[in-house]
């Protein structure tokens, strides 16, 4: 007796069926090797090392690193890295591309501005867009209050097109009229490093003193440190003298920085100064 047969169409059909199976399964198992599926690595934070020892702390990540630009960060060590491109915690696969800016080991040189005339908000503003910085203000009475009279660096006047260094700090003799030569302290509190300063100086105030705790180690830290405490404390209603020093005290650490929203904790500040 004849042995019956399955049909051929069902068999080639399930012959279609394996084979495209095996082909999904070798595309699919294919693609998470070539990209590396599940193999994903946190990208260091660079910040402060040098180009050598950021090869060496990217591990097996085996990381490309490559500098991008350069600046001059004054108050940072040279030859040091200041920012990095995917951000520190980042995760990227391997031989991921990560871009790097150096801080400069020589600072570039720009030309100081006229500031004469200007108002205190107007000078900040020009500095900044300079490349430069407000050391102190020296009030001296005069008609018109914060209007700057003169422009300094180390006690001494400086020419409009000097070459100084970018992030110099420059001292403002700004004018100050017997009648209206008081100002009000504002808070800070809450506030990172560099708004901290801009809103003193802008209420025609000096930042007499800058400290950080033990939260705070490198530059890239004290840029992102905030305010937990003042001197004198802020106040709406107590009047002070325009140029008046105002003290700030920084951290990253929130144990610390729970002083802001609970009035009964106690914080010792660091006097450490970058």
């Amino acid at each position: 007796m004849p042995v019956r047969r399955k049909h051929p169409v069902l068999l080639n059909i399930a012959f279609i069926i394996i084979i495209l199976a095996l082909l999904f399964a070798i595309i699919y198992f294919g693609l998470r090797i070539v990209t590396r599926h599940n193999q994903e690595f946190t990208v260091p934070d660079f910040t402060g090392m040098s180009l050598p020892q950021a090869e060496a702390a990217t591990g097996k990540a085996e990381l490309r690193l490559e500098v991008s630009d350069s600046v001059y960060i004054r108050g940072m060590e040279r030859g040091t890295i200041s920012r990095q491109n995917p951000a520190p915690g980042s995760k990227v696969k391997k031989n991921r591309r990560i871009l790097l800016v150096i801080n400069s080991v020589l600072p570039r040189q720009v030309e100081m501005p006229s500031l004469i005339g200007y108002s205190l908000r107007q000078a900040r503003t020009e500095l900044a867009s300079q490349g430069l910085s407000i050391g102190r203000l020296v009030y001296v009475e005069d008609m018109a209050t914060n209007n700057v009279l003169a422009q300094q660096f180390r006690g001494e006047d400086i020419a409009p097109g000097t070459k100084v260094d970018s992030d110099t700090r420059i001292d403002l003799v700004l004018g100050m009229n017997p009648d209206n030569q008081h100002t009000f302290v504002p808070s800070v509190l809450g506030y990172k490093f560099q708004m901290a300063k801009d809103i003193l100086y802008d209420n025609s105030l000096n930042v007499y003193h800058t400290g950080f705790d033990s939260s705070v180690s490198t530059y890239s830290d004290s840029l992102e440190a905030i305010v937990y405490r003042q001197f004198p404390e802020p106040s709406d209603s107590i009047a002070v003298l325009m140029g008046t020093p105002v003290s700030i005290y920084l951290s990253r650490d929130e144990n610390t920085l729970s002083v802001l929203y609970d009035t009964t904790a106690t914080a010792e500040p660091i006097d450490t100064v970058l």
